[in-house]
């Protein structure tokens, strides 16, 4: 079973939203030797999905129940592509009634090709309605899915009526108004006293009857194409919800969707049948004027030709220009989305310049916060940062154990040798180094954490004999006896502090 937009296939699906979205033969269902069903993308455009995965071309995927198969991709304003079925398997007994019967197909054709019809009868025919006769195609039954055959037969009716409307013109003036055929009054009254002049003529007047009749029929046939499509649709939605649904319904639905395509191919075959009447009129009608050596009779056939001519070429440049702006449409969307994505990747490429620039700024500033702790806020005794910074008269900084450590041997200053008079502690030094120190890695906090663990530890250790000596239960501490004395030229009294600075 092939499916594509060409001419020589099973079921020819043509989009009305995008022409060019199905390739002319997109794909083939075909059974392989366990009789399983397979499905082949013949080197699609836009390919064949199965289950929303892509199959790879000219290659055989089987298929099972409850499997979606999609034709072609979504467009842009849609969420779903235009062509998506699911395999479901029914009964034969079921869709039985939905396929086509041989015999009646090949009594349908020989009675076809025996009978002939005369205008008067196509036009009575016309008039009366559509005929019992079968249409004239081939009709192949779909064992897995029943609605196949009907959105063939629905297709293909679309088809015919689209060719037929391209190559009917318009009908001709009647008594009352006159239609496009005929351009000007002078040239009507000339047919007319042709008509009356010569008896032959006559037949022209019944073909332009019959083109009446034609147009009638063809305004049927597109209300029972609106029908079969809305009978289509209201079955496709059925058959989705029909476990919800009798069986019954479901029957019911699909035997009137039957009846409207069978009386649409009627309408078809009979309008067909019709055209071919017409053109044979024409071409006998033709001939006999062409035998006519009237003058006057000759122009008004040539001018009519020549406006059935335009007619056609008219009907032929509207369906172009629309494929056209519809071609032209589609490159305007791409080229907006272009548009789009260039944008967007400008955005995203100003956004990472933005980052990488936050990035540095916030190295910077980390590399100065680490340049000032280790330029101006170490310790000169053990290269650290202040623990416990202590601020000596001197205005020179040390941790407290450092310089509690240095002045067990000397009482001077490490930097300038001033002797050490006293001792301030820098709570705010300390803040500012614990904000700073915050700021920096994980392995900087451990390792200043290790060192205050130990210089506790340390401290501990010194505190413990002390105790021990004097006996004390009090809290163990350095005792750290300092005199500051301040002398000024200025001022007549001398002032003396003394000053006890305790170390827990």
């Amino acid at each position: 079973v092939t499916i594509g937009r060409g001419l020589d296939l099973t079921y020819q699906l043509v989009s009305k939203t995008c022409p060019l979205m199905i390739s002319r033969k997109h794909c083939v269902f075909q059974q392989n030797a366990e009789g399983q069903w397979t499905v082949k993308d013949n080197k699609s455009l836009n390919g064949v999905w199965l289950n929303k995965q892509r199959l790879d071309p000219s290659k055989a995927y089987p298929i099972a129940e409850g499997d979606r198969i999609q034709l072609g991709v979504p467009l842009e304003n849609k969420e779903t592509a235009e062509y998506e079925y699911e395999v479901i398997k029914e009964e034969w007994e079921k869709i039985r009634p939905f396929l086509a019967q041989r015999n009646d197909l090949g009594k349908a054709k020989s009675s076809r090709t025996k009978r002939k019809f005369s205008l008067e009868e196509s036009e009575t025919s016309g008039s009366e309605g559509p005929s019992n006769s079968r249409p004239k195609r081939d009709r192949v039954s779909c064992g897995n899915e029943p609605l196949c055959e009907s959105w063939g037969r629905a297709e293909e009716a679309k088809q015919l009526t689209e060719k037929t409307d391209v190559k009917l013109p318009s009908p001709g003036p009647s008594e009352e108004d006159s239609g496009p055929v005929c351009s000007s009054p002078v040239h009507s009254e000339k047919a007319v006293s042709v008509a009356h002049k010569d008896q032959k003529g006559s037949g022209l007047a019944q073909s332009w009857t019959g083109l009446e009749t034609l147009r009638k029929t063809l305004v049927d046939i597109m209300k029972l194409k609106v029908k079969v499509q809305e009978k289509q649709r209201a079955v496709l939605n059925v058959k989705q919800k029909r476990r919800k649904c009798a069986q019954k319904d479901i029957l019911a639905m699909e035997q009137e969707l039957r009846e409207l395509q069978d009386q649409l191919c009627m309408e078809q075959e009979q309008h067909h049948q019709q055209v071919e009447e017409l053109e044979r009129t024409f071409s006998k009608e033709q001939q006999k004027l062409e035998g006519i050596k009237w003058q006057h009779g000759e122009e008004n056939l040539k001018e009519q030709l020549a406006q059935v001519l335009q007619e056609a070429s008219r009907y032929e440049s509207r369906f172009g220009l629309t494929h056209h702006a519809l071609m032209e449409e589609l490159s305007r969307s791409k080229k907006d989305f272009e548009e789009i994505i260039r944008a967007k990747n400008k955005e995203l490429e100003e956004t990472k310049e933005e980052k990488e620039k936050v990035r540095a700024q916030k190295e910077e500033v980390l590399n100065q916060m680490n340049d000032v702790l280790e330029n101006e806020l170490q310790c000169t005794i053990c290269s650290e940062h202040f623990i416990e910074a202590v601020t000596l008269n001197c205005a020179h900084s040390f941790c407290s154990y450092c310089i509690n450590e240095w002045t067990k041997r000397k009482v001077e200053c490490p930097i300038c040798r001033q002797e050490i008079k006293s001792k301030t502690r820098s709570l705010v030094l300390d803040n500012c180094i614990d904000r700073m120190v915050e700021k920096l890695d994980v392995e900087m906090k451990e390792h200043r954490l290790t060192l205050i663990r130990e210089r506790k530890e340390k401290q501990n250790v010194l505190v413990k004999p002390a105790m021990d000596n004097d006996g004390s239960v009090t809290s163990s501490v350095y005792s750290i006896f300092l005199m500051s004395s301040c002398d000024s030229e200025d001022t007549e009294e001398d002032s003396y502090y003394s000053e006890s600075y305790y170390i827990i």
